[in-house]
């Protein structure tokens, strides 16, 4: 490696180009960052001190590592926003500098720092982009049209420049007087023996603003043969990319890689070490780098099917869009594994599409029932391992219900039991679930946006007597338990007309309920009086349809018993096989054990034959027994550790029982407060990475 300071002009002249490698993402910066590039050189012009303005290095690959030719060529690693920035201002700048008779003029400008003057074709430009970016960047330099594919951030910035320089009291050759005084950090790499990649991530961990997806990218590509990057990229990354668009593919590239890694390795990365994890994922495989973007293109459009509702297939594309609106996110590695079997012709269309609906039914359902929702990511992690690709929808059916506890899947009882008292009205899904009620079994579709929610019982605290002798002396308690529930919930595009009316004219107005083309409302038409009691029974219908609309699985005793997985012989354990579980030791594990379970209701022990573990779903907390001590081992990076009494080892590099990579010793009752605190830190990281 090279490195010297130099003023960022004489960097641009000689006979040279820089090319921004395909494998960096496009031009980025913004009118701020122009503006405040613009205002540095403004200041630069008057400032009267011999020193110059920093901003920035500049980092390539040096000419002679990947071609030969008469201009070299240097692969800029870092730096092409500067380097952009300014290409756009001189070009500015040239446009409206004389073409004689000064010192400066404009085509000296061109000639010095845009273009290699002596040379054709390609070659005769400075600086050559990626992408989108080139043409653009071409046409504005050559004084051409644009390109109908114009890179819009190219063109605005060059605009933004073009503006200012016409500003009144603007002096041109000030501006370039202060682009002079512009200083970088020359560092030219040597190939042989500087590694681009570890440069790379070394600046972005200085803080520039390079997302996952870049680093992915760069990793991918960077360290390949220039006409291998070029197939690569044209035949496999670029097409990806396209498939998420030009917004999505910035919005939604780090959480596809995340799911894309969870289906593939069985856990779930945390958001932020996307890049790291893939890297892990990608020097474990055996097969190439080409094999490996090969899957992720594959897998890319799968994800773009759902995620940005992509998919052709209708029925399909309306399941995906009742997923999405429940933001159920965490399913998504599973719908990449349903996707895959698809393709590999291992479910049918209708068999995807009531995959689709039992992880939306499975969803709503906990939903309504109030079970906690930290553990879903888990879930949903773990199903692909449960599919059976011989009966994929029959082992799907059977891991979903014979999943217990806080995984279950709530039954037909349950659900229209708390159906009928949840809240609905202040759901986040209220509109979605009224929708599917009112749309279930009909081929013309109301839009429920067009409509507005009606309480048929108002909200209005005071009620008038009518409506306190339409539902009698308790009405305050009817009121209070029923207001917001199923039952005197409907639709209506006459909101503001029924108000506060009484239950008999809210029917027979115009727009009433007996007026109504909306089917929640039939049943309003046929009542005669609105008590508690037809609340209660209305309700009672409608959770027999929302039953319908979200179905549980359906499998016979026998079938489900095959599924049931088989205990070994001999492979339970008890705290009576741990020797060392005696006495004070096991008073101080009876202890810990009561202040874990009692830590949320999806904590479950499992006794090992060398630990006991502590799941919510997975180990976050073994327990191993010593003599006179208990040795706990949780699963968190130390890095993340609020520790502050060094009590934590990080063992993830040595031979260890438990799961976890961390490790302390409690020996006593006085050690469980501070040791709470930290297995306390190792449940909260698996729940954060369960539901994010």
């Amino acid at each position: 490696m090279k490195a010297s300071e130099k003023p960022l002009l004489k960097f641009l002249q000689g006979t040279n180009q820089f090319r921004i490698p395909i494998y960096q993402r496009t031009y980025s910066w913004t009118g701020d960052e122009c503006r405040q590039l613009w205002l540095d050189i403004l200041r630069a012009s008057e400032d009267p001190s011999p020193g110059g303005h920093f901003v920035g290095s500049i980092v390539y690959v040096e000419a002679g590592q990947y071609q030969v030719g008469p201009v070299p060529e240097l692969l800029v690693i870092d730096g092409q926003q500067r380097l952009t920035t300014v290409t756009l201002l001189l070009t500015a700048l040239a446009k409206l500098m004389p073409a004689t008779g000064a010192e400066m003029t404009g085509p000296k400008l061109a000639n010095y720092y845009l273009f290699n003057p002596e040379e054709e074709g390609a070659q005769r430009y400075k600086l050559v982009l990626t992408r989108s970016d080139a043409a653009t960047l071409k046409s504005i330099v050559d004084g051409e049209a644009l390109p109908v594919q114009v890179s819009r951030r190219v063109q605005r910035n060059f605009e933004h420049f073009t503006e200012w320089l016409a500003t009144a009291g603007v002096d041109p050759s000030k501006v370039f007087s202060g682009i002079q005084r512009l200083m970088v950090v020359d560092i030219a790499l040597d190939r042989l023996y500087d590694n681009p990649q570890l440069i790379f991530e070394s600046l972005n961990s200085t803080g520039l603003a390079l997302t996952q997806a870049d680093l992915i990218r760069n990793f991918v590509l960077m360290g390949l043969a220039p006409d291998h990057q070029d197939a690569l990229y044209t035949n496999r990354w670029f097409p990806m990319e396209q498939a998420f668009g030009d917004q999505g593919y910035s919005v939604h590239f780090d959480r596809f890689v995340r799911d894309y890694l969870t289906l593939r390795t069985g856990r779930i990365p945390n958001i932020d070490r996307i890049y790291v994890a893939f890297k892990d994922h990608a020097r474990a495989l055996a097969g190439s780098i080409d094999d490996l973007v090969a899957d992720l293109q594959r897998f890319a459009g799968f994800y773009a099917s759902f995620a940005l509702e992509t998919e052709p297939d209708k029925a399909l594309r309306a399941a995906y869009r009742d997923v999405n609106t429940l933001r159920v996110d965490v399913a998504y590695p599973f719908l990449l594994h349903l996707a895959d079997l698809r393709e590999r012709g291992l479910i049918d269309a209708q068999g995807h599409v009531h995959a689709v609906r039992l992880v939306e039914g499975y969803v709503l359902r906990r939903l309504i029932c109030g079970i906690p929702t930290n553990t879903l990511g888990q879930t949903f992690a773990g199903l692909p391992a449960l599919v059976s690709a011989s009966s994929a929808i029959e082992s799907l059916e059977a891991a979903m219900l014979l999943k217990d506890s806080y995984r279950r899947f709530p039954d037909d009882e349950e659900f229209r039991r708390e159906f009928v008292a949840k809240d609905v009205y202040n759901l986040r899904n209220r509109n979605y679930i009224l929708r599917k009620l009112e749309n279930h079994a009909r081929k013309e579709h109301v839009i429920v946006e067009d409509y507005t929610i009606e309480h048929v019982m108002p909200q209005n605290p005071d009620l008038s007597a009518t409506w306190q002798a339409e539902l009698g002396a308790e009405w305050k308690n009817v009121q209070a338990r029923y207001l917001h529930t199923i039952g005197n919930l409907t639709l209506t595009g006459y909101n503001s007309e029924l108000s506060d009316r009484p239950f008999a004219e809210k029917q027979s107005m115009t727009g009433g309920f007996k007026d109504s083309p909306i089917r929640l409302n039939r049943d309003l038409a046929k009542r005669d009086h609105w008590r508690q009691e037809d609340i209660q029974d209305r309700a009672a219908k409608l959770a027999r349809r929302a039953a319908e609309v979200w179905p549980a699985p359906k499998l016979s005793p026998e079938v489900l018993e095959q599924y049931k997985p088989k205990q070994a012989k001999g492979a339970a354990y008890t705290l009576a096989d741990h020797a060392h579980l005696t006495g004070e030791n096991l008073a101080l594990f009876e202890e810990l054990r009561k202040r874990v379970l009692n830590m949320d209701s999806s904590v479950v022990e499992e006794v090992q034959k060398l630990y006991v573990a502590f799941k919510s779903p997975s180990n976050f907390l073994d327990v191993i027994p010593q003599k006179g001590k208990l040795k706990l081992s949780i699963d968190i990076d130390i890095d993340n550790l609020d520790d502050p009494q060094e009590w934590g080892h990080d063992v993830s590099d040595v031979g260890h029982w438990g799961n976890g990579n961390v490790e302390f010793t409690i020996s006593g009752p006085a050690d469980l407060d501070y040791a709470m605190g930290l297995v306390g830190q190792a449940y909260e990281a698996q729940s954060t990475d369960a539901s994010a």
